[in-house]
């Protein structure tokens, strides 16, 4: 959409295949996307602005998209940024209803606020950042899952 700007929300922690696919197939509906990684009251793997740097590291080559970190109601980042729609990935039905709660209560708080869900691509469809960080941490193989910058930084933190 011309003159449109987009924003990905998300921890990103880390940031999966599944998030790159969705960031990509987002990029090409919008003039411009904006990958927020959002700070994290619960312990992240990664800090903030290292999530943000993986991030950029890995969608550098996509020109219409910039990654930036937050640490605000996600309503206000909108706002900063000019942005009115929202990009969230649902992989089931689970997803999508607590999706559709925080985007009716987004919309209360920024009525202009609209929401495009997009469902991951088939072969993503059962991957999460969570379960990506748990099977790391007991030592399984996760390569198949992110992408190659995230993967040896795991190797390294982990």
């Amino acid at each position: 959409m011309k003159d449109v700007t987009a924003v990905f929300p998300g921890t990103f922690d880390p940031f999966t295949l599944g998030h790159e696919n969705l960031v990509r197939r987002a990029a090409a509906m919008f003039e411009r996307l904006i990958v927020a990684v959002a700070a994290s009251r619960q312990e992240t793997l990664f800090p903030l602005a290292e999530r943000v740097g993986i991030a950029a590291e890995v969608l550098r080559q996509v020109p219409n998209v910039q990654v930036v970190g937050f640490d605000c109601l996600l309503v206000d980042f909108l706002r900063q940024q000019d942005a009115r729609i929202v990009v969230r990935g649902v992989r089931t039905q689970a997803d999508f209803e607590y999706e559709a709660r925080m985007t009716a209560m987004n919309r209360k708080l920024y009525p202009a606020m609209e929401t495009v869900f997009l469902l991951p691509a088939e072969e993503y469809g059962y991957l999460s950042a969570s379960v990506v960080r748990e099977v790391a941490r007991h030592g399984g193989d996760v390569s198949q899952f992110v992408p190659e910058a995230v993967f040896s930084r795991l190797q390294h933190k982990l």
